[in-house]
């Protein structure tokens, strides 16, 4: 699946990335577009398997190593935290220059949010709110390429077919728990697993927040948006995505069973599915993350998203 922002670009990997990545300064455009050269170099021949999205280990092969922790350096070279990040110093500067794209965007982002607080000229938002769009265009290409090439079923299967997903066994069902435009992702939670935590589970580190819950606990979508896509097969599990009207992404992940289908819309507090421990994981939980674009590298510290829609997410 290709970007959804708003630059027009033709549907090349390399060429898009460069013609998007133009209003990037010149320093990081011309650093960002070299690591994207080191990494579609450097993919194996066989990197257009079924991989694991956080792990080197191809889906098909049975291998059920815990997504956070270090594996062989033979996946593609992004900067999802929780991969292991090939040693070679061109996959390590992609991680780099691409998590420095993400505070780039963030910081423009924060930067659009000021201007429309002090209701500044709305010329001046509107190029305020340009070039991070700029910045979130060159991150979605250099990340769609190389999430393509590497098989990430987000990118390569959002329907969850090649994977064989079970169909989603609800439709249309309407919001649970607690009224509002915004929600905590699940209900009596336990906080493990923080963003950008470190430990020996993981090669760089953790992209998301997990919740410990029980199997079979509700997970419900925080906010508004569309299913953007549901997988399984990955060590990732069964896991729902959805973009929300702000443009930013929610990841839910390691489910026991999805309720929605991809393109469906969902409500704030409206089921997604059931908690779970599928994939590569060591106990149940809802590993959920947000992120600029769809795919892995571009995630953003969660609990302080919530807090920007007033959802308080404690214990």
């Amino acid at each position: 699946m290709r970007r959804e922002h708003h630059a027009r670009l033709p549907r090349t990997c390399l060429a898009p990335a460069r013609k998007s990545l133009a209003a990037l300064p010149s320093a990081l455009t011309a650093v960002l577009i070299a690591g994207v050269l080191v990494a579609l170099t450097a993919m194996p021949a066989g990197a257009g398997n079924r991989t694991h999205p956080n792990t080197a280990t191809p889906a098909r092969a049975g291998n059920r190593a815990h997504p956070h922790t270090a594996t062989p350096a033979r996946a593609r070279n992004h900067t999802h935290l929780h991969s292991a990040t090939p040693a070679r110093a061109g996959s390590d500067a992609f991680r780099k220059e691409t998590a420095r794209a993400v505070r780039a965007h963030e910081k423009a982002r924060a930067r659009v949010d000021r201007l429309r607080a002090r209701d500044a000229r709305s010329t001046e938002v509107r190029a305020a709110e340009r070039r991070r769009k700029a910045i979130r265009a060159g991150l979605w290409d250099a990340l769609w390429a190389v999430a393509r090439d590497a098989g990430d079923p987000v990118a390569v299967d959002p329907f969850g077919r090649l994977g064989r997903c079970p169909a989603a066994r609800a439709r249309g069902r309407a919001p649970e728990g607690r009224g509002g435009v915004w929600t905590a992702p699940t209900r009596r939670y336990r906080l493990s697993a923080g963003y950008a935590a470190r430990g020996a589970r993981w090669s760089h580190r953790h992209t998301g927040q997990d919740f410990a819950v029980p199997s079979g606990t509700p997970v419900y979508a925080v906010g508004p948006g569309t299913v953007r896509a549901t997988t399984c097969g990955d060590g990732f599990g069964n896991q729902v995505v959805v973009r929300h009207p702000d443009g930013y992404f929610t990841q839910y992940a390691h489910l026991s069973r999805i309720d929605v289908r991809k393109g469906g819309r969902v409500a704030a507090g409206q089921r997604l599915g059931l908690a779970g421990a599928t994939g590569n994981v060591t106990g149940p939980h809802l590993h959920f993350e947000v992120r600029i674009t769809p795919y892995m590298g571009s995630a953003v510290s969660p609990l302080p998203w919530l807090r920007r829609k007033s959802v308080e997410v404690g214990g």
